[in-house]
């Protein structure tokens, strides 16, 4: 990096910007961005780590930047159309990252879902190993002098992993989201090949994802899971309230029982992954189970707050299968409570795209709540609503709006788990305001 130049980052506050940001801060270099006003929950790093954040204004582009611009935003967006026209050097954040990674031992986590949980788990184990730079989708970044290793999370949606090229790469699965650009689950299937055959010394997956056992590569794939065919294999699995325990086997060869404070099946096959990776590049095991036990997990990934009597739990889930996930996590940690889902759906393209995958997954809670549809730039309406999918839903429970939050108010010692990658959070906090309301008038 040109420590000399002052980095510019155009949407400087989503999750993966915010990261990148928070790296070349901390090796040195002069860091600023712009974005919208509204405070987001990725600000606090930045500000905790001295970055300036200014309003969207095309008079902040000027000499001397090197202009990184967020792949929410076109060429047209005023900052980068000046930088173009200035004759800047302008990345593309995933084309940048591609750049940040060079001179490490990379590791970069895919698939379509788990990617941050599992990242955030590999950079905790992997720092407690040795220096490491890691960036996670949950907006936390880190550089640290002469680091080893580089973790990172590799974003498949519109093929964008594929301007990295990583020393080893983890693949949770493949499932076909984002259907607003791929076309089926061929096209998803044919990005991880790509990404496969770009990956320098070696590949472990999920042994259960039939898609990933079609992938071929220049380097082994090493498959980890519960199977006999796994290369790394958990077995003598308990769960409990206080976390899952596992045995692990690599090749037959006995590694030891390994526990994670953590919650769902899900968790166990992600710690199984990073052990591989942890146990080719350190095979110091005893370090690998000490920093595995002392993962707290990432943000907006089944993190808990406990309000009165009720538990509340924020989860980025936004896909069937991240759905059936969190709620396995949540009746793992209270098998005895009422579990009740509040589920934004995200996206129209991809709420219709698994209309009936949603109302499968949802009704697991014992009741279910569902807010309107949260759009995006790209996607402002759609051919389906909110009420489509509630009348799916065979479970207790109903539309529900911000402007009336009190539905929520008549369970007592129970679980919320609020789902959702978009505004989720706004419905949360209106929730734990009457609640602290309710509460302290009891009082």
């Amino acid at each position: 990096m040109d420590t000399s130049k002052t980095y510019h980052f155009v949407g400087i506050k989503g999750t993966g910007m915010s990261a990148m940001a928070r790296i070349l801060r901390d090796r040195g270099c002069t860091v600023q961005g712009s974005d919208i006003e509204k405070y987001t929950f990725t600000q606090r790093g930045l500000e905790q780590a001295g970055i300036k954040v200014l309003p969207f204004d095309e008079n902040n582009i000027h000499e001397g930047l090197v202009v990184i611009a967020g792949n929410s935003f076109d060429d047209d967006h005023p900052e980068i159309k000046k930088a173009h026209e200035m004759g800047l050097e302008v990345y593309r954040y995933h084309e940048f990252l591609g750049k940040m990674i060079e001179g490490h031992t990379s590791i970069g986590v895919c698939g379509a879902h788990g990617k941050t949980s599992t990242t955030g788990l590999l950079a905790h184990v992997l720092s407690g190993i040795a220096p490491t730079d890691y960036l996670i989708g949950d907006g936390t970044g880190k550089g640290v002098p002469n680091a080893r290793f580089f973790a990172y999370e590799a974003d498949e949606y519109r093929r964008h992993f594929l301007a990295t090229k990583p020393d080893y790469a983890i693949m949770t699965n493949i499932d076909f989201d984002h259907p607003d650009y791929y076309t089926g689950i061929d096209d998803v299937r044919s990005a991880f090949q790509t990404f496969a055959n770009q990956t320098k010394k070696g590949i472990f997956a999920w042994g259960d994802d039939k898609n990933l056992r079609k992938l071929t590569a220049n380097v082994p794939i090493y498959y980890y899971g519960t199977g006999e065919n796994d290369d790394f294999r958990a077995t003598n699995i308990t769960r409990s309230t206080s976390g899952s325990s596992f045995d692990v086997e690599y090749h037959g060869k006995k590694l030891g029982n390994f526990q994670i404070h953590l919650y769902g099946e899900h968790n166990v096959l992600n710690s199984l992954a990073v052990i591989a990776v942890s146990y080719f590049e350190h095979d110091n095991l005893d370090e690998i189970r000490r920093e595995l036990e002392t993962f707290k997990g990432v943000k907006r990934r089944f993190a808990q707050r406990k309000v009165g009597d009720m538990t509340i739990i924020d989860d980025y889930a936004h896909h069937p299968s991240e759905i059936n996930a969190t709620l396995d996590a949540a009746r793992q940690e209270y098998p005895s409570k009422k579990i009740i889902a509040v589920f934004q759906p995200h996206t129209f393209s991809r709420t219709i795209a698994y209309l009936d995958e949603f109302a499968e997954s949802l009704n697991k809670a014992d009741d279910v709540y569902i807010t309107k549809i949260y759009s995006s730039p790209r996607e402002k309406a759609g051919k389906v609503s909110s009420s489509d999918l509630e009348a799916k839903i065979t479970k207790n429970g109903s539309l529900i709006k911000a402007e009336n939050m009190s539905p929520l108010l008549d369970y007592h010692d129970a679980v919320v788990v609020f789902m959702g990658a978009g505004d989720i959070q706004k419905y949360e906090k209106i929730y734990e305001e009457l609640l602290n309301d309710v509460t302290n008038n009891v009082n």
